[in-house]
């Protein structure tokens, strides 16, 4: 196996400095009420949610003008089975979507944008992603991670000016935080950017440039280093794809999303304006993690338009294919799955609507929101699809161009499946949003107890703080055991029909069980907490399904008040609740009884070897190529294969 050669710009940080750098990067105050960081501390604020809110006349008017055209577009100009086969975008299609005003959806109408509200900009995101996921993530890209969003939040008058027309008509922007080797870990970040004079030298490698290959402007995230007059740190700027020394080395290749254009980029020597900077020196991991609170909810959104599809395919399917004298839905074992398919989305654009619709009222703080969307959203979108999977049986996992051939429908559930796994990494993986969410869910217990539990600090400092944990305890445990969730009559607006209300007294109770499972485990395992992941996972995932348990009883609600599929709106969300109890109890119960302490032994005699007998008997068919690829700083010497799309 060859060995990976140490960049020399690659810092050595420790695990306590890593730390300290993602804890720099958050958002440290909460200046806005936030549901999902109550529901964490055991409070069930459904004043911050219910009645729904709802978008302005003019908002609604100028997105339903926009999806009209954008369906239009798709049902007419896009092949998906051609994007599928031939692994390309065509030209001609990003160049209509440019003209359509795809690129500039989330761009204000004074820099030559549609100003599409957040709510129906993921509704052109669904759309759009259902004919061509390859698609959706070039739109989503573009404009919820790309140049035009750190722009719109922490841009200068002069950079809005200079590519928010662009971004919104012609350029096609991309963003670059990772590396070959460096991932959910920032502080190792190794690509440089050094003040020389009026400009800054960037050097270094960037992998899985999304847009990349294609992208006419970069957002790309780079270490200054500390000297005279540079507070240095990780900084964002906005390049030129078209500069002098920027290489795409690679158009790499996936198991979906085959249209992706998604590469690898060397920096070499690129010059950069200092004007082209975004924020300050030091603030780009903040820029980056402020700009995804709403981005995130991009990824959510084209969740919905798959969980859709699978609902049609399956309802369609299941109606046409008979067995043992009845069709296939009218079985038990496959019923089931239907019904998890159906409830599941509807519960799952309850939560992105009822998110994107507190994005654009900005009244309240949505980043705990934004990350259960975009963590709870890719997981049972993939459950989703591979239900679908199993319900189509051998035909699910034929491909689309094998069923046409042979003359069936050409139903691409199998790429469905693949298309959709990689949302459960992009963007922050499922482990990572885990512990995301997690350290925003115990804030407030971090904030009265740090230095109580910080190895490094003083018998003093613990002692202050000791005392100051007792008086926050002190009247906040007491709310903990009683509430509305305890009275029959609580939330008896939502009974009509269908009875909504125990479920949401069920929220009620169980957000106050969860604050208090998470205090036990802060008393039982103090400094160690944020060690203890698999606990964690499961406190954030029980938040999760509380958070669209009730997302999806305050759609229902809007919808039946509104006399659009009400009553039908109430049996989808009795089902949902009822479903995602019994997801709620089974992590409750897992919290405490589990293997995670067995695992973590078996792990480290993994690791050693001690079990590398079990591996024998087998053909290992990669190769001997190294691990991670060599990044070192230098010239390319490799073909560029950027492609501006003109």
């Amino acid at each position: 196996m060859s060995a990976v050669p140490e960049s020399p710009s690659r810092p050595t940080v420790t695990e306590r400095e890593a730390r300290q750098v993602a804890e720099a990067a958050r958002e440290q105050d909460w200046r806005k009420p936030s549901f999902a960081k109550e529901l964490f501390l055991g409070r069930f604020r459904l004043d911050l949610i219910h009645p729904h809110p709802l978008p302005a006349d003019e908002h609604v008017q100028r997105g339903e003008e926009f999806l009209a055209k954008l369906r239009d577009f798709c049902e007419t100009k896009i092949d998906g089975a051609r994007i599928e086969r031939d692994a390309l975008i065509p030209d001609d299609v990003i160049t209509g979507l440019k003209e359509l005003g795809a690129f500039g959806m989330k761009i204000d109408t004074k820099y030559g944008g549609l100003g599409l509200t957040q709510v129906y900009y993921n509704k052109a995101l669904a759309l759009v992603g259902s004919a061509s996921p390859a698609i959706g993530a070039l739109l989503s890209a573009h404009q919820s991670i790309g140049v035009p969003q750190p722009l719109k939040i922490f841009g200068t008058r002069e950079q809005k000016e200079t590519f928010l027309p662009r971004c919104a008509r012609t350029d096609i922007s991309a963003f670059l935080l990772t590396e070959p080797d460096v991932g959910s870990d920032p502080a190792r970040l190794a690509t440089t950017a050094v003040p020389e004079g009026e400009e800054y030298v960037l050097d270094g490698v960037k992998l899985w440039t999304t847009n990349g290959v294609v992208a006419d402007l970069l957002v790309v995230m780079a270490r200054v280093p500390k000297s005279e007059g540079h507070r240095g740190g990780i900084t964002a700027f906005v390049v030129e794809a078209a500069s002098e020394g920027v290489t795409v080395e690679n158009r790499n290749a996936f198991m979906g999303l085959r249209g992706l254009e998604n590469g690898v980029t060397r920096f070499h020597r690129v010059r950069v304006p200092a004007a082209h900077r975004i924020g300050e020196e030091g603030q780009g991991l903040k820029i980056a993690l402020t700009t995804l609170n709403t981005g995130r909810l991009s990824l959510p959104a084209m969740c919905v338009g798959s969980g859709k599809w699978c609902l049609k395919i399956a309802r369609e399917w299941s109606a046409a294919r008979e067995q043992w004298g009845k069709p296939v839905a009218l079985h038990e074992a496959v019923g089931s799955k239907i019904a998890f398919i159906a409830a599941t989305t509807f519960a799952l654009e309850a939560v992105v609507d009822l998110s994107s619709q507190m994005a654009d009222e900005d009244r309240n703080d949505i980043r705990i929101e934004a990350a259960l969307a975009k963590l709870y959203g890719s997981e049972m979108a993939w459950l989703m699809a591979d239900e679908l999977v199993q319900i189509r049986g051998g035909r699910g996992f034929e491909t689309a161009a094998s069923l046409r051939a042979r003359g069936e429908r050409a139903v691409p559930a199998e790429q469905m499946l693949r298309d959709l796994r990689i949302n459960r990494i992009f963007e922050g993986s499922t482990e990572i949003m885990h512990l995301l969410i997690a350290r925003e869910a115990v804030d407030a217990h971090l904030s009265v107890a740090g230095d109580l539990i910080d190895p490094e600090k003083s018998l003093g400092d613990k002692a202050r703080a000791g005392a100051g944990a007792g008086l926050f305890y002190a009247k906040w445990l007491p709310k903990l055991v009683a509430g509305p969730g305890q009275l029959p009559g609580a939330y008896g607006e939502f009974k009509h029909g269908v009875d909504l209300s125990p479920h949401l007294r069920y929220v009620e109770r169980t957000s106050r069980k969860l604050a208090r499972s998470t205090f036990y485990a802060m008393s039982r395992w103090q400094g160690r907490m944020e060690t203890k992941q698999g606990f964690l996972g499961r406190i954030v995932d029980i938040g999760a399904e509380l958070f669209a348990m009730s997302a999806a009883c305050v759609r229902a609600e809007l919808l039946r008040g509104r006399d659009e599929n009400g009553r039908e709106a109430y049996q989808l969300a009795d089902a949902f609740c009822r479903q995602a109890r019994i997801r709620v109890e089974e992590l409750f119960g897992r919290l405490w009884s589990n293997t995670d302490d067995l695992d973590r032994k078996v792990v480290k005699g993994v690791l050693s070897g001690t079990y590398e007998w079990l591996e024998q008997g087998v053909i290992d068919p990669s190769d001997d190529g190294p691990w991670i690829a060599d990044a070192t700083p230098g010239p390319s010497r490799r073909e560029n294969a950027h492609r501006p799309i003109r």
